[in-house]
């Protein structure tokens, strides 16, 4: 540890590690108890997901990565066909605040 390229190697793992170990945490703070178990009993859900902002082009094709995007309002987004075991996924981006089951999804 003497050499200030292992320190530096050392300081760099440790904010990757703290900064995953966050995000991890913060998906499960965005997801509501009754979207979980409304998705355990699905293949996939329609969603809801509310970003900090509105949202740009960058978002929507990221979005569509997991799903159909259908619409944005505001700072909304509505996707479709979302696969139940990808929540996380979105949910573990910074710029998303909230994930919910879209209306018509009977959530």
């Amino acid at each position: 540890m003497r050499s200030s390229t292992v320190r530096i190697l050392v300081a760099v793992a440790l904010l990757v590690a703290a900064w995953q170990g966050w995000l991890w945490w913060q998906a499960g703070v965005k997801i509501p108890l009754d979207l979980r178990a409304h998705a355990a009993s699905r293949a996939t859900v329609d969603l809801v997901v509310t970003l900090r902002f509105p949202p740009e082009r960058f978002h929507i094709l990221m979005f569509q990565r997991f799903g159909r995007v259908v619409g944005t309002e505001g700072r909304t987004v509505e996707l479709r066909g979302v696969p139940a075991s990808r929540i996380r996924e979105i949910a573990r981006f910074y710029w998303v605040e909230r994930i919910a089951p879209a209306a018509g999804d009977g959530g």
